[in-house]
């Protein structure tokens, strides 16, 4: 079968696609998916290149986020053969993988393949951080950056939602336009320019965000126009380097500096996983967090490369995916 294999480490721009990858056996308990889409992450790049916290043996198929239909479910399975589905795993780019069944959820038909690639990742990061870790409040203004990417966009949607006054901020007119009209940020900031953090507290007037999301790993630039008693999400370090935060900052404005890494929650509360996706299902089903925004250019596995060198170069907005099978036709009555 075609998978997007890492034989050896290296940037993905140096991969070609593999079309002989072996066919996964899943074991007792396991599922096998036919994979429809998979959603393309910044840590893909970093991990074909070793530099990823989460290190795979060689050789492994890259990609974790995926959305397709189950097409064998062992006895006793709560899944059964053509049930829609979108999870997590390793090898996600490839036309089918092995999943455990605690690793996948039921997709509705609301929902598209190429809608739901992104999520099993992207969206419960966001939402645990603004609810669980930061206990968003209706009324509350949140200031999220990068916010036009598959996280941030993600964070825009949800928190909107949720009832906050969103602030997103990018850093290019095109993308603020994305993130005001497609994730529907009540307001956008320009953070590449000089004083933007004046420009937040004018819109907050002069009270300061309440929560700050931070994808990006600019956190001390931001706590100049946090609130007090503020709570600052550390979501990730897309810009490269990690930060070393000014403590008395913490101390002085009396705030919260508050960490989310969403992948570790399947081992350590694994229990709590279902209620935050059935949380998320219901949100979307509600209509009051609209559907997720997914990329103008769908991506095949013969053009991922691209599509990871898009992402990396920031050259995408929402969630970037890859279409491995398309969605079949249904039939007109």
């Amino acid at each position: 079968m075609k998978a997007y294999a890492v034989k050896e480490l290296q940037h993905p721009s140096k991969i070609t696609l593999t079309t002989d990858w072996p066919e996964p056996v899943p074991k007792k308990d396991q599922l096998l998916v036919d994979v429809y889409a998979a959603g393309l992450n910044y840590y893909d790049i970093l991990q074909a290149q070793g530099k990823y916290q989460i290190k795979h043996p060689l050789p492994f198929v890259l990609g974790t986020e995926f959305a397709g239909v189950v097409r064998k479910a062992p006895a006793g399975s709560a899944f059964k053969a053509g049930d829609r589905v979108f999870g997590a795993v390793t090898g996600a780019y490839a036309e089918r993988v092995a999943v455990d069944p605690g690793a996948v959820t039921k997709l509705p038909e609301t929902l598209s393949f190429e809608q739901a690639a992104g999520m099993y990742v992207t969206w419960p990061t966001s939402y645990e951080a603004l609810v669980g870790r930061a206990k968003l409040q209706p009324g509350e203004f949140c200031l999220v950056t990068a916010a036009a990417g598959g996280v941030g966009m993600a964070a825009v949607q949800l928190a909107k939602g949720l009832g906050a006054k969103v602030i997103g901020a990018a850093g290019s007119q095109a993308k603020l336009d994305i993130v005001k009209k497609r994730g529907g940020a009540d307001y956008v900031v320009d953070y590449t320019t000089k004083g933007w953090q004046q420009e937040v507290m004018k819109i907050t007037g002069g009270k300061g965000v309440d929560v700050i999301y931070d994808p990006v790993g600019m956190i001390t630039d931001c706590l100049k126009c946090i609130a007090w008693k503020g709570r600052a999400l550390v979501v990730g370090f897309a810009a490269g380097s990690i930060e070393k935060v000014p403590t008395n900052l913490i101390l002085l404005k009396n705030i919260s500096l508050v960490g989310i890494f969403w992948g570790a929650y399947a081992i350590r509360e694994p229990a709590h996983l279902p209620t935050v996706y059935r949380e998320i299902l219901d949100l979307l089903a509600s209509g009051r967090v609209s559907a997720p925004v997914v990329y103008e250019r769908i991506y095949s596995l013969e053009t991922l490369s691209e599509g990871l060198h898009a992402l990396e170069t920031r050259g995408t907005y929402g969630k970037a995916v890859v279409r491995i099978k398309a969605e079949p036709t249904k039939a007109k009555l």
